[in-house]
């Protein structure tokens, strides 16, 4: 009788396993289907955005009226973001793809920035005229190597798993059509490496490439690294230190520190530039309890310590509340000009007042010590340019950064229109309306939720 029960206990227990494996292996399957069906669209998608994209090139170069020219490159615009987003959905993490992802953004924001300006006071030069050649004769490879890829690809029932599972384990598929196809594609849009996209994209390029070399000093040792951390935030000398060189591939070349406080068991994270010592940022990792001091009790924390730490005179631009901390970020001021390239961020826990965060990067990479300020129109000419519903309530000279990083003078409007509040930035030398920023209010506090 025992034996027959364990029998058959065994019995179900072995069909319970197996029916177990089964459906593992069905969801297992139908997992990886989907990601399947994924990437083939994405790769189709592709295709379709390429050819799209070359045909409306084509048509940019024939066109000769504004009317017609402006929304092509706005489609233009439109089909590289599209192109752009499907090759973020394909497995080319592995694959050396990244030229031909600089270049479709290079094309997106060459054919953005002529599509937005006025044409018919600043129609396309030669040089534009035979960048956007050039970026047809490109477009037609990269479409014809697609193409055939994609064709090879459903003639031989090629997977993108494979593809993906090959280049996580460094291994060959069987069938290469996919990887080389990618492959060409990327050595041919090297052969366009020096098309000249205009100084409007250079700019952003170089934006980019913004390093910390103009900084002033000598560079510092990790044990002059541990004094700065110390006197910056008034430490005993019992506080543990370590001090880390960020790695190769970091950004900036810093020294990383973690400063351990037995006193108070707390937690700092500090990034000092090896270059002068500067403070990247500063991260104090603790629980902060509901909020016992107000916003503005909390910017008089952060204003002082700015003048503690900061030679620059500052001045608070913008104040936020996210759940229990205030967060505070300050331009540097300038002969009474608002310098907003140079910005620094401070957070405040909100129940006693303690220095929870501060961001320097921004300031260190844009920081001029002389600017020659230019403001050709008066303040009352440049809010001529205003919208008439628009409540002045406030008013600043600012030098802010357009959307092609040039540096550029304003006059500064805070208002009211509706029930939000706006900055609106004009153009000192021409009266054009630069920038609008809204103005954000308080984040609500879910921690009680």
């Amino acid at each position: 009788m025992i034996r027959t029960i364990l029998i058959v206990l065994l019995f179900v227990a072995v069909a319970g396993t197996g029916y177990w494996g089964y459906s593992e292996h069905q969801e297992k399957n139908a997992v990886l289907l989907q990601a399947e069906n994924n990437y083939q669209r994405a790769f189709h998608d592709l295709n379709f955005h390429m050819d799209s994209l070359h045909d409306k090139i084509g048509e940019t170069i024939a066109m000769n009226t504004r009317n017609q020219l402006s929304p092509a490159l706005a489609q233009v615009w439109r089909l590289t973001s599209e192109a752009h987003n499907d090759v973020g959905q394909l497995p080319l993490a592995l694959l050396p793809f990244n030229k031909t992802e600089e270049f479709l953004t290079k094309m997106g924001e060459f054919s953005y920035r002529a599509a937005v300006r006025d044409l018919d006071k600043n129609p396309l030069s030669d040089k534009e005229y035979n960048t956007l050649k050039e970026l047809y004769a490109n477009s037609t490879e990269i479409q014809n190597e697609l193409r055939k890829t994609e064709s090879l690809a459903q003639k031989n029932n090629l997977r993108w798993m494979d593809v993906e599972m090959a280049l996580a384990t460094n291994k060959q598929p069987e069938d290469n059509t996919i990887i080389d196809g990618f492959k060409t594609v990327d050595k041919s849009v090297e052969g366009y490496s020096d098309v000249d996209f205009g100084t409007e994209v250079s700019n952003m390029e170089k934006m980019k490439d913004r390093d910390l070399s103009q900084l002033k000093g000598k560079k510092i040792t990790k044990e002059e690294a541990k004094k700065i951390a110390i006197d910056f935030f008034q430490l005993k000398k019992n506080v543990k230190i370590t001090v880390e060189s960020t790695g190769k591939d970091a950004k900036y070349d810093a020294y990383s520190l973690t400063l351990y406080n037995p006193d108070t068991k707390g937690t700092t994270y500090m990034d000092l530039t090896k270059k002068g010592g500067y403070p990247l940022y500063v991260l104090y990792d603790r629980n902060v309890g509901k909020p016992k001091i107000s916003l503005n009790e909390a910017m008089l924390q952060a204003d002082d310590f700015l003048k503690k730490h900061m030679e620059s005179k500052m001045e608070m631009v913008t104040s936020d509340q996210y759940d229990n901390i205030g967060v505070f970020t300050y331009a540097r001021l300038d002969n009474g000009v608002r310098i907003y390239p140079e910005t620094v961020s401070v957070k405040v826990a909100l129940d006693n007042g303690d220095i929870m965060g501060y961001e320097g990067t921004d300031f260190l990479l844009a920081h001029v010590d002389d600017r020659t300020p230019t403001f050709k129109i008066s303040e009352q000419e440049a809010r001529t340019n205003l919208n008439p519903k628009f409540q002045v309530k406030e008013t600043s000279k600012a030098l802010i950064r357009n959307d092609i990083n040039e540096e550029v003078y304003c006059y500064e409007f805070l208002g009211i229109l509706g029930n939000d509040t706006f900055r609106v930035f004009i153009n000192a030398e021409n009266g054009n309306e630069e920038e609008v920023r809204k103005l954000k209010e308080a984040e609500p506090s879910y921690n009680d939720i």
